[in-house]
């Protein structure tokens, strides 16, 4: 089955084991929006290739209906990182789209190259919320290996400090949050820089359970850091930040338009792999295997996570929407 289109399947998944659960109205703190234009013509990534070559606010609306059917969404959304994509182009993008939508918000997508009172100027004039940095915009090679001062340095948490921003940070080195510099990083930039908000994405990057479940009680007491759900598709991470730091700091995260493509991440060893019809047989003896989409896996974790953890109707409701929302002072 291909991404980016809901199948019978996939609606029948939906209406027997999440429309029970999903809340009416959602507020998605992991959105992206781009134009297809704004990537150079030979390295376009495959996702948004495969895509609509326009995803702004209007064509959210569409895909989504596809995620979570006849539920209303807003959110905070920053362009798509790519080492190649026009960011100031994408901005602008974001900046225009957002108009459309008065009760959703947005962060400017941010590289290390960038000055930082230029950063205060954009996001004063364009009324952003927040900072999206990313690792692809390290100098280090593999930018994986990337400390977070090489892509998020700390004169830009100043400014995030100073203007009272939110930054969305995807951590990366092996052991994400059980790597003790990412540790270290995050604990010193919270504590420095109170009135800078936090958001560990992807379950401070919890593709691997383990990672987020030994690194997490690093953070407890922290008073300004959050975590989205975004793509996780393994309960253990969004259970040990519930368990540690409280219902109140989970942010429900849809990572559109990765929501849209089929497969899911699982732990392997030390590691985790994303698992898709193109890199796996499923040609079993046991049964017919047709993958589901990444946001309907993503939100069935979520639903694991929080029936784990005891969490009321009201709680899990805080989660899809009442802590962005809280967040953002909407």
């Amino acid at each position: 089955m291909p991404d980016w289109i809901a199948t019978d399947q996939d609606r029948e998944l939906f209406d027997r084991e999440l429309n029970s659960y999903v809340p009416e109205k959602i507020f998605d703190s992991h959105a992206h929006w781009y134009r297809a234009d704004h990537f150079p013509a030979d390295s376009v990534p495959g996702l948004v290739k495969s895509g609509p070559p326009v995803a702004g606010s209007d064509e959210f609306d569409r895909q989504m209906e596809m995620i979570t059917p006849g539920r209303k969404t807003e959110g905070l959304f920053f362009p798509f990182p790519h080492p190649n994509v026009d960011v100031d182009g994408e901005n602008t993008f974001l900046f225009e789209e957002l108009k459309k939508r008065p009760k959703s918000r947005g962060q400017m997508l941010i590289t290390m190259q960038q000055d930082p009172e230029f950063i205060r100027e954009t996001v004063r004039r364009c009324g952003f919320v927040g900072l999206k940095c990313y690792h692809v915009y390290s100098s280090r090679r593999p930018t994986f290996d990337s400390f977070i001062e090489e892509y998020l340095p700390e004169e830009q948490v100043r400014i995030a400090h100073e203007e009272g921003l939110s930054i969305t940070l995807h951590i990366v080195r092996a052991r994400a949050l059980s790597d003790p510099a990412n540790q270290q990083t995050i604990r010193r930039y919270c504590e420095q820089y109170p009135n800078m908000r936090l958001i560990l994405a992807h379950a401070a990057r919890g593709f691997n359970a383990h990672h987020t479940i030994m690194g997490i009680e690093s953070l407890r007491g922290l008073a300004n850091v959050w975590f989205d759900t975004s793509a996780v598709t393994d309960s253990g991470a969004i259970e040990a930040i519930i368990n540690v730091m409280g219902h109140k700091r989970v942010l429900y995260g849809s990572d559109f338009p990765v929501s849209h493509l089929r497969g899911r991440c699982i732990a392997l060893g030390d590691n985790f792999f994303w698992i898709s019809a193109d890199n796996a047989n499923l040609d079993v003896p046991y049964g017919k295997i047709d993958m589901a989409l990444v946001g309907h896996e993503s939100l069935r974790t979520l639903k694991v996570a929080t029936m784990s953890t005891r969490m009321t109707d009201s709680q899990v409701e805080d989660i899809f929407r009442n802590n962005g929302m809280e967040l953002f002072g909407l």
